[in-house]
């Protein structure tokens, strides 16, 4: 079964930046669309990129222009760039397939912006 880790999550000030990876295990990762989602306090999970296999890309309204979705299918890994980021980025960041699969949920890997 594959299984989705993500790392690279941290405190950082307000207008920094973030690099998440999410390594995938298994080939499966490779023919599908991958999906970034996040859940703050308080707040239902909510889907804020993804991109095809291909490398078709899309973002959420709320980072558009300053977070940038990747993948190496070599790797099996999939990026989230994030610039800019706000207080209002902050949360528990996950990948998963889109549509997610309620089996692959990981860790995930928090995100706080904060001065």
């Amino acid at each position: 079964q594959v299984q989705l880790v993500e790392s690279g999550g941290g405190l950082v000030q307000p207008g920094g930046s973030l690099r998440l990876s999410c390594a995938a295990s298994g080939s499966i990762f490779r023919s599908n669309t991958m999906g970034w989602y996040r859940q703050a306090p308080g707040k239902q999970r909510e889907l804020v990129a993804s991109i095809t296999s291909g490398g078709s890309t899309n973002y959420a309204d709320s980072v558009k222009g300053r977070f940038t979705i990747s993948r190496d299918n070599a790797k099996n890994t999939v990026y989230l760039q994030m610039n800019s980021l706000k207080p209002e980025d902050t949360a528990v960041y996950y990948c998963n397939f889109l549509p997610a699969l309620r089996n692959y949920w990981g860790q995930g890997t928090q995100v706080t912006v904060s001065s």
